[in-house]
């Protein structure tokens, strides 16, 4: 399974057991008797197959939360995302797409809050893992792109209020930068991600002035990639420096609210 997913042989085992919503907890703590199922790869399936203790098969509507407890045996996506973004540093830095990072303070921008509106998980699937990829120049005038893990953006609808740093402006040329808010389905493949986005941005040059890279990142996703394998969540283009308030994403999905932050250096 890491294989598969583009991580460390060591990370250890992958699969997990939970239940599919945390809606079915009062259900399961009154005795009902809960289905197995697996998570289907496809996020538009209608149905999912599920099973009781007898083993026979249960047929379950994919697009309503079953009102059955439901068992889902699927990939640990927490742990896999945490290794994931590791492996996108490491492969943007080997690629020359992370440049050394700044001394002293710098400025940053900060998420105070964030909300999806589709988070692209539907019930069988468990909770959403969402990363970014931020991109612009670096100070070498090279394309740059920083992976930034979001472990506490689980659920769409869900106004979250993370105080997280997103860009460090000390590490970019010019004072605009771009976001691509991405999700992990289970089958996300983070080194040919890596290798797929880093093809794509390093044919870029800096040509004296700011490129918006969003699109650049897009278009390097394999179409598959639009379905199920990660999913693509919101961007948000032409972030600066010094960009307060509300900012609503290019498609609509999603907004999040910024602020400038002054990070000092003890």
């Amino acid at each position: 399974i890491a294989g598969a997913k583009g991580l460390d042989a060591g990370l250890g085992p992958l699969l997990r057991v939970q239940l599919a919503d945390a809606s079915m907890r009062a259900a399961l703590d009154a005795g009902a008797t809960p289905l197995v199922a697996t998570a289907v790869a496809d996020d538009h399936a209608r149905t999912v197959r599920a099973y009781d203790t007898d083993g026979s098969v249960h047929t379950l509507d994919a697009t309503a939360v079953p009102d059955r407890p439901v068992y889902l045996v699927d990939i640990d996506a927490s742990k896999a995302m945490a290794a994931g973004v590791d492996v996108l540093r490491r492969e943007f830095t080997a690629r020359g797409l992370a440049g050394a990072q700044a001394a002293g303070g710098w400025w940053a921008t900060k998420i105070d809050s964030i909300e999806v509106s589709d988070d692209q998980e539907p019930w069988f699937k468990g909770a959403a893992e969402m990363f970014s990829l931020v991109t612009g120049f670096g100070q070498d005038g090279k394309v740059r792109v920083d992976s930034v893990a979001m472990p506490y953006l689980r659920y769409d609808g869900t106004v979250y209020n993370p105080n997280q740093i997103l860009v460090n402006w000390s590490n970019y040329k010019y004072n605009l930068a771009d976001v691509v808010l991405m999700e992990d389905d289970g089958d996300t493949n983070y080194l040919a991600l890596a290798q797929a986005v880093a093809a794509v941005l390093l044919t870029i040059a800096d040509q004296g002035a700011y490129i918006p890279l969003v699109n650049a990142v897009l278009a390097a996703l394999p179409s598959s990639w639009w379905t199920d394998d990660p999913d693509y969540v919101e961007s948000w283009y032409t972030l600066a420096r010094t960009s307060s308030g509300r900012l609503n994403g290019a498609t609509g999905n999603g907004w999040m609210t910024v602020a400038p932050y002054w990070v000092e250096q003890f």
